[in-house]
């Protein structure tokens, strides 16, 4: 097989973004659907608005979004049947995935595990996108956006976690992990209406 052209090896593996700032949206194509779950579906309306917001607002300043959603231990799953799933009538989840869409201009990688970067193309492509700083959102924070935030600190990357664009089961998780991410790895967890999106990308 001959070689691809110059202008072809170029276009392999690159992301058509570049930007010093990357939105990473994690587990929100999520149903909602677990134990304990009571007090998170109250909240995810809300949730989903805020998110909804700071992701219009990082469209508009040209910050790409990046979904990153669990698999669900169902290896044979694309991200259009983890949607499907999480928009099917009944699903605890539904306003909030309904606000959140994905949009045909938005990456999207599936993980297998808590960590956005464990055996997946994550760091790869933030790397082709340029990213040094990342705004982190979803779910739930002591848990998947602690152990993700902990990974991306470990590879040098600035962290924006927006308190209200993040959410654990119960408001004691909240602030436990919070705290312990601005404490620890340094993460910014300013609301996100007060992030400056265009001073950011000057990083």
């Amino acid at each position: 097989m001959p070689l691809a052209s110059n202008q072809e090896q170029d276009l392999h593996g690159n992301a058509p973004d570049t930007c010093p700032v990357a939105l990473l949206l994690i587990d929100l194509i999520n149903d909602l659907d677990f134990p304990d779950n009571e007090d998170l579906v109250r909240r995810s309306a809300e949730l989903g608005s805020c998110i909804s917001s700071l992701k219009r607002r990082c469209k508009q300043a040209g910050i790409p979004a990046i979904y990153v959603n669990d698999n669900y231990g169902k290896w044979r799953s694309d991200f259009t049947e983890v949607l499907r799933h999480s928009l099917r009538a009944g699903a605890p989840g539904r306003e909030m995935v309904e606000r959140l869409r994905p949009e045909p201009d938005d990456y999207f990688i599936l993980k297998p595990k808590h960590s956005a970067f464990f055996a997946t193309p994550l760091d790869v492509l933030l790397q082709r996108i340029g990213v040094r700083a990342l705004i982190v959102a979803g779910l739930t924070t002591n848990a998947c956006i602690m152990i993700s935030t902990s990974e991306a600190y470990v590879r040098d990357y600035r962290l924006f976690v927006p308190s209200d664009c993040v959410a654990a089961l119960h408001n004691e998780q909240q602030c436990a992990a919070l705290e312990l991410m601005r404490k620890n790895l340094g993460a910014d967890t300013t609301i996100a209406a007060e992030i400056d999106l265009e001073k950011l990308k000057t990083l």
